[in-house]
């Protein structure tokens, strides 16, 4: 049997931002941390993953927001992991306010490679305890995300040291970050993300080139974010966000 992670959290104030709410940023790091936990509770932690020679990669978040915590409030997070997949899995996450209510629901979808081929395997060929709670937070096909056709902002700038994580590479929160950041500040000030979408394409490097391509459609926004002007230019990830 498998039961849901369950955990506690107090907003601080260096977790939000200006408008007091907690960061994406954070809530996805959050997230990360609870699987990670979790996962060790399963006996299935990164070392047994590593010792087999596998890692999880991740390849798309969405998520639903009611609303973000604020600063000092505590919530309460359950994660579990809700299907099973032939490559890979999804784990689901929802989030309770002070006041019990559900204020987010999210779901990601992760591949099992083998670290040095850098092939996706089997999950149940060579993760055979692996166990699922039938139940998901927020039901999502992980529908492809269109191509930005018209650039109506563009921002450019360098991987920065604290993006990468200890896989060596820009660490799947941060790109969240990139998209949110990726709109007028006037936009931005004045809205919340509501829905957001994110499919994760190629690893991002220290000091790499980064543009975010963005195109409006008011209260929708596509991004693109891309190396440039290198040797090997390519999408590393595509977003969607729905904002109010």
């Amino acid at each position: 049997m498998i039961k849901k992670y369950v955990n506690e959290y107090d907003i601080r104030t260096y977790e939000c931002d200006r408008n007091n709410n907690l960061r994406i940023l954070t809530l996805l790091n959050i997230f990360q941390d609870m699987a990670d936990n979790h996962a060790k509770t399963m006996g299935l932690g990164i070392d047994y993953v590593l010792s087999k020679g596998l890692a999880w990669v991740g390849s798309n978040y969405v998520l639903d927001i009611e609303r973000l915590p604020k600063v000092h409030e505590k919530i309460k997070i359950e994660t579990w992991p809700a299907e099973e997949k032939r490559v890979g899995a999804i784990r689901d996450f929802e989030v309770f306010g002070e006041d019990g209510k559900s204020i987010i629901q999210a779901s990601s979808q992760w591949i099992l490679v083998d670290f040095r081929k850098k092939r996706p395997v089997g999950l149940r060929e060579n993760l055979p305890e692996y166990i699922t709670l039938p139940e998901r937070a927020l039901k999502t096909d992980f529908a492809k995300i269109p191509e930005v056709e018209r650039i109506d902002e563009e921002t450019k700038f360098r991987v920065r040291f604290d993006d990468i994580d200890m896989n060596k590479h820009v660490n799947n929160a941060v790109y969240a970050l990139w998209a949110c950041e990726a709109v007028d500040p006037l936009f931005r000030l004045e809205h919340d993300p509501k829905h957001i979408e994110i499919a994760f394409k190629k690893e991002g490097l220290m000091g790499e080139k980064i543009k975010v391509s963005t195109q409006c459609e008011g209260l929708h926004t596509f991004h693109s974010i891309c190396t440039y002007d290198s040797d090997n230019n390519r999408e590393l990830a595509r977003a969607y966000i729905e904002w109010k």
